[in-house]
């Protein structure tokens, strides 16, 4: 699989390149393709969801965002999920980079839940340390090395997750518990110079629960677009403000059982990712029946390719030899409105209208908005 044109992973070191670093993503493609206007502070608002061509379908909906200037779109990292482009945004690196792989994932012999940082019931970080799974240094510990002050602002109830402490270390975080709050704190901090990344998750919350493009997804859009065109007036001078998505979303009608099913249960793989994008694990010796399993049950609705094919592909894009083992030996990613549910071990996220994490356009391209307050020239 390949990408043309900027990533997600690229996003912050655009808006550190407008503040003058020259600090870039240590991906791939080397230095941040995209160009920001200089600024004394820079905000990139993660509205976890919003893809662009939701966006662009529900543009009367949200008016003020569809009207800003676009300079992506951009890639998110496969799989199209949370905690991948949380990751990615805060390394500048690319899955295979970070080795956050999946919603879930194996390290060692656990399954390790990214947004939650468990297995099952149990807390993870102090046998997991998310410093250790996930040791690259993060953006906004290297702008701290030159100088920088970097804030995240996000709700209070992520402080100190295995998550915040993976992808975002090194910066000052600021707890929040709504909307008045995001756009209060988010406007102190940049009120001095410097980064800030401000994240809020109710859109992508809210298609998961009632589907993306109902009338429940199309008010909170709504609420979203006037919140950030309240937050772009109120600006400080010499400010920019760029507005992207962790992903996009698509409804889903035709599920696979995958714990029940007795062809997907072949072999008693260990089945991780997310809905679109199943990482299977499969016992030594069984993946290539497995693979023609998995193949043959899920037929058109699924690509179906083993972990070497995979890494070959650049799905993950470059594998670092110590995220190796975490690939899994079968990726089953999902076409149209297909998913591969786990009724028994993920069963509300099972019953769930919308999904996400295959590599559709809808899924895997987010827009990057941008609004400047009186560009700064003295800084």
């Amino acid at each position: 699989m390949t990408t043309d044109g900027p990533a997600l992973a690229d996003a912050l070191p655009a808006l550190l390149a407008s503040l003058g670093t020259d600090i870039t993503g240590t991906g791939p493609d080397g230095p941040a393709t995209i160009t920001l206007p200089p600024a004394r502070s820079a905000a990139l608002l993660l509205i976890d969801g919003l893809g662009r061509e939701l966006l662009t379908e529900h543009a009367a909906d949200a008016p003020f965002l569809a009207g800003m200037h676009d300079a992506g779109p951009l890639t998110v990292g496969f799989p199209t999920s949370t905690p991948i482009s949380v990751t990615s945004l805060g390394t500048g690196l690319p899955p295979g980079g970070h080795g956050t792989l999946g919603v879930r994932f194996r390290v060692d012999a656990t399954l390790l839940d990214a947004l939650t940082w468990t297995e099952g019931t149990d807390d993870l970080r102090e046998r997991l340390a998310p410093e250790v799974v996930q040791p690259r240094p993060t953006l906004f510990e290297r702008a701290a090395a030159v100088g920088v002050t970097s804030t995240v602002v996000s709700d209070r109830a992520y402080r100190g997750s295995g998550l915040t402490r993976s992808a975002l270390r090194g910066a000052t975080y600021r707890g929040v518990g709504a909307l008045g709050d995001l756009a209060a704190e988010t406007l102190t901090a940049l009120a001095g110079p410097g980064l800030v990344y401000a994240y809020h998750a109710d859109l992508d919350q809210l298609g998961h629960l009632r589907g993306p493009g109902s009338l429940a997804w199309r008010w909170q859009l709504r609420q979203l677009d006037h919140f950030v065109a309240l937050l772009a007036e109120d600006l400080p001078a010499g400010s920019v403000l760029a507005v992207t998505g962790a992903h996009g979303m698509v409804g889903v009608e035709r599920r696979h059982a995958a714990d029940t099913h007795p062809d997907l249960r072949l072999g008693e793989p260990m089945v991780g990712g997310d809905p679109r994008a199943r990482l299977v694990y499969t016992r030594p010796g069984s993946a290539p029946d497995v693979l023609a399993a998995w193949r043959a049950t899920l037929g058109d609705d699924a690509d179906v390719l083993d972990g070497t094919q995979a890494v070959d592909e650049g799905w993950f894009g470059p594998v670092d030899d110590a995220v190796r083992a975490r690939v899994p030996d079968v990726v089953a990613v999902t076409r149209g409105t297909a998913a591969i549910v786990r009724s028994e071990g993920e069963p509300v996220l099972a019953r769930l209208p919308g999904q996400h994490g295959s590599v559709t356009d809808a899924e895997r391209l987010v827009p990057l908005l941008v609004h400047a307050a009186d560009a700064a020239t003295d800084s």
